[in-house]
């Protein structure tokens, strides 16, 4: 098998295949020319997206040309796969700047200005503005059965639910892409996810039809957690790579408090350590799992590549600063992202605060009594440092920013205050 699949193998990211046993001979002949297209469904990719964005950059990385399709078009329709119910329609306004955002966004992961394969980036909707609907229907519609399409599992899970004309028709628009991009690029293989593989080889059946060369088909599996909760997910939603809406400092922290056995593959996934180096740590978590090198190298690897090494090494910091209880270092959006899922509470921007009432409100003490005897045993941190006067207040100097506080009662319970 060609070295590049051979890689895919060991990573367990080809979960289906069209003819591999010729795509191989086909890559072995020269470079191949892939795509994979991502909707804009939101204003950012998420890490859900990352296993096939980082397949582009693979098949770059070997030396093929790649093309990364923005579906501005197909965003407006709505894809059914691996869905319950419709989307709802965006407008075109808001497709729109998603479509741009999303641009951007894989403008981290592929080279577009190399010289000797750079990366391409289209958007669908600029080969579908202008079809008009009877050429379409005669020229394209034609070529699928009604039946060809309700046997799709895209389809076909969502026959007792309904399914409207709009998504229904959302197949026959990705394949017209695959052979728009066969024509004006020789594009031979789409790759995306385990839930686009009707679609996918929806677009190869109309590359044969309509008299183009043997295409190919590959997909990646839909990632999931051994415990069985959703990939990507977290209390606070899902992680994201627009650091606006998942910090640097949440997105490693993502990855370093990975499972043990999600780690292994993860690693297999989502990094480009060598197979001797990943085989290492594999080890490493059967022989010392309390160390956690594993999901260190992990966190390490993933954040270095969707937000760079100076926001990993601000993320490594706040982490060890956090440990070590030193909060007062750290800036006031810093410890908002730090300390995102603990209670907090709200109070006027200039009040000044007896401590024992802002343990009270923030529910780390049910009575002041109780909080007295707390800050006099030495069980109240304020910023990391201890506060054993009973009527100790919330100084300026203790407001980071002007605006945050951080409490600890006891080891581990943590709380916010926050002036506003």
């Amino acid at each position: 098998m060609n070295p590049l699949l051979e890689d895919l193998t060991f990573r367990n990211l080809i979960n289906q295949a069209t003819n591999l046993d010729e795509l191989s001979k086909r890559i072995d002949e020269g470079p191949i020319t892939m795509y994979i297209g991502f909707d804009p469904t939101a204003d950012s990719l998420h890490i859900g997206s990352l296993l096939p964005i980082l397949c582009l950059r693979r098949f770059q990385q070997a030396g093929h040309n790649v093309i990364a399709l923005v579906g501005g078009a197909t965003g407006l329709i709505g894809d059914p796969s691996g869905r319950q119910s419709e989307r709802s329609l965006n407008t075109f306004t808001v497709v729109e700047g998603w479509s741009e955002k999303i641009r951007g966004q894989l403008a981290r992961f592929l080279d577009f200005d190399g010289v000797k394969n750079p990366a391409k980036l289209v958007n669908n909707y600029d080969w579908t503005k202008d079809l008009d609907v009877i050429g379409f229907l005669r020229d394209i519609g034609k070529n699928f059965s009604v039946n060809y399409m309700l046997a799709k599992e895209s389809v076909n899970s969502r026959m007792e639910r309904g399914i409207s004309f709009t998504e229904f028709s959302y197949m026959i628009l990705q394949a017209f892409d695959f052979w728009n991009l066969y024509r004006e690029n020789g594009c031979l293989l789409q790759m995306g996810g385990s839930d686009q593989w009707g679609n996918i080889t929806a677009g190869i059946e109309l590359i044969r039809k309509l008299g183009g060369d043997e295409a190919f088909g590959l997909t990646v599996p839909l990632v999931t957690k051994a415990d069985g909760e959703k990939f990507g997910k977290t209390a606070s939603g899902a992680v994201w790579l627009d650091e606006q809406k998942t910090s640097p400092y949440q997105f490693y922290q993502f990855w370093l408090n990975v499972d043990d056995r999600d780690v292994v593959p993860f690693l297999k996934y989502f990094t480009f350590l060598t197979k001797s180096e990943i085989e290492a740590l594999e080890r490493e978590v059967q022989e010392n799992p309390g160390a956690r090198e594993a999901q260190r190298i992990l966190a390490r690897e993933v954040t270095t590549l969707v937000h760079g090494p100076d926001a990993f090494l601000r993320a490594q910091q706040i982490s060890r600063i956090l440990f070590e209880g030193n909060v007062s270092e750290l800036s006031a959006s810093e410890i908002s992202d730090a300390f995102s899922d603990v209670p907090s509470a709200t109070f006027p921007k200039d009040s000044k605060m007896a401590l024992v009432d802002v343990l009270v409100a923030l529910h780390a003490c049910p009575s002041k009594r109780q909080a007295r005897e707390d800050i006099q045993n030495g069980a109240v941190l304020v910023n990391g440092v201890k506060r054993t006067e009973p009527g100790a207040m919330i100084l300026e100097e203790d407001k980071i920013g002007g605006t945050t506080t951080v409490i600890r009662r006891g080891k581990k319970n943590y709380f916010l205050a926050r002036f506003e």
